[in-house]
């Protein structure tokens, strides 16, 4: 049985440290700094299996241009325990918190080629993404991101928004479709874009469906990938288009996107809130 709770304690945070160096091997954050955080409008949850800490989701406050928000920095589950909804449960946990802290909007990045973390932050929570940053974090020599600028969408939570709290679900029908899969030996793809006038409600982005396969297996590919899905979005959030879903196919998986101003992202008031253990 999983339970959920925020955590708010030194011995907590050293809990989050032992997890999230298992996870990324990589050295994990100072205690001293995620406390403090905490301490100071961020927001820690973790996820439990009795008394071992599975996964957990961090955030930060943050202010830009006078909006406050919080930063949702870090989403790590235990490689044992993936598949299993955890992260829907630790974001939601995280969103009840920081509405109830004040908060009426979440942000934080992933890499649109990776479509699992797509498919929880878009078509699992509606979130939305209209921002593309180009190798946001530099060159990084992690696994999942070495040999690649790492590129990132930045997604917008509304948290008191009709669209969010009401879990309203856009428009997509019939998708005018932004490119063709073009299949090569031993099972690797390119994309071919079409020329896009972006007069129509809703495009479709065709994308692997495992990133981190084809990028083993071929280098090239994948940096055709990062460069075209770049070029593709960089183009349609310019135009007013924001990503809303991340659809599962057969053999690829396509980001739907429509037009921001469509979308219900205005705040409503909440009373009572989810009890999210």
């Amino acid at each position: 049985m999983i339970f959920i709770k925020e955590l708010t304690t030194l011995e907590e945070m050293q809990q989050v440290q032992v997890l999230e160096q298992q996870i990324w091997q990589t050295s994990p954050l100072p205690t001293h700094q995620t406390l403090t955080a905490v301490k100071h409008g961020g927001i820690m949850v973790g996820a439990y299996e009795g008394e071992t800490l599975v996964g957990f989701s961090y955030g930060f406050a943050a202010l830009n241009n006078g909006k406050t928000y919080l930063c949702s920095h870090m989403l790590g589950i235990d490689e044992a325990y993936r598949s299993q909804k955890i992260g829907e449960k630790l974001k939601n946990a995280q969103r009840e918190i920081a509405i109830q802290k004040g908060y009426d909007l979440m942000v934080w990045t992933f890499d649109p080629l990776e479509t699992r973390n797509g498919y929880l932050n878009l078509t699992k929570l509606n979130g939305i993404c209209d921002m593309y940053l180009e190798n946001c974090y530099g060159e990084m020599q992690d696994g999942f991101n070495k040999g690649l600028p790492s590129d990132r969408f930045e997604v917008h939570w509304h948290l008191t928004s009709d669209y969010v709290a009401q879990f309203i679900q856009p428009d997509i029908e019939n998708p005018e479709p932004l490119g063709e899969m073009v299949w090569e030996q031993d099972n690797l793809c390119r994309i071919t874009l079409h020329n896009v006038d972006f007069t129509k409600s809703v495009y479709a982005l065709p994308v692997p469906k495992d990133f981190q396969q084809l990028k083993a297996s071929s280098q090239l590919h994948a940096m055709h990938w990062r460069l075209a899905v770049r070029e593709t979005c960089q183009a349609l959030f310019a135009a007013g288009y924001t990503a809303v879903r991340l659809q599962q196919q057969e053999a690829w998986n396509e980001y739907i996107f429509v037009r921001k101003d469509t979308l219900a992202l205005g705040g409503i008031k909440h009373e009572n809130y989810r009890n999210y253990n």
